[in-house]
């Protein structure tokens, strides 16, 4: 059984608001063997898995961790919407690019309107900057590949300005750290529970949701 399993089962039955005992009594198991689930001292069978995935009002590749869809909903570039085109000015490419691009730009619309609820100046410099200064250095690496000759779009030589933007991203870094510790308040940020993403964000939270998941999973790979 997947790693995120006894996690997410836990995770849905508190969000629910019952006790350990009222779920198993409901799954028709001891609350024990519940326990043992949801700490990930056992596996349950897939009849229990499909139990759970009805009763929590979720998909089973959810409850496994295989996606933050929680209707389990495979996605397609078609199927996401495009806030970055415009009429008459829509982007081509290739299907993994296309996905991308909706990827970034559904995330990067509902994190930045995150931030620009919260009227921190400081906190929406930091993450900007920080985006810019990725993008930058993503940008010029490509350009330099393409072969495109003289590089008069940039100024900083080409010898190091990856070593500078990395440098850059890192002072953004400690300015988000010092600015909004962990569960400190005072960043004035909107709620960001997965549930309350989903009913403000409803078209894009497929794509955040996506983005999460497939880099949580490129973390931890072992390569």
């Amino acid at each position: 059984m997947v790693k995120d399993f006894p996690r997410t089962l836990s995770l849905l039955r508190q969000e629910k608001g019952i006790s350990q005992r009222q779920a198993a009594a409901d799954f028709q198991v001891s609350q024990a063997l519940l326990s043992h689930y949801e700490n990930g001292v056992r596996e349950p069978g897939l009849s229990f898995v499909v139990k759970a995935a009805d009763y929590y009002g979720v998909s089973c590749d959810f409850l496994l961790g295989r996606t933050m869809s929680r209707d389990g909903a495979a996605l397609h570039p078609d199927a996401l919407p495009d806030i970055s085109s415009e009429k008459g000015n829509v982007l081509k490419g290739s299907a993994i690019a296309m996905l991308s691009k909706k990827l970034l730009a559904n995330s990067q619309a509902i994190l930045m309107d995150l931030l620009g609820k919260s009227e921190s100046r400081p906190l929406i410099t930091a993450v900007s900057n920080y985006l810019f200064f990725a993008f930058y250095k993503m940008y010029r690496f490509v350009y330099l590949a393409s072969g495109s000759g003289k590089e008069a779009a940039f100024s900083v030589s080409p010898a190091y300005f990856s070593e500078l933007c990395d440098v850059k991203m890192k002072l953004c870094e400690k300015t988000l750290r010092e600015y909004c510790p962990q569960g400190d308040k005072k960043a004035g940020l909107p709620d960001m529970a997965v549930t309350v993403i989903e009913q403000s964000y409803p078209a894009l939270a497929p794509s955040l949701f996506s983005l999460l998941h497939d880099v949580s999973e490129k973390i931890e790979e072992k390569k």
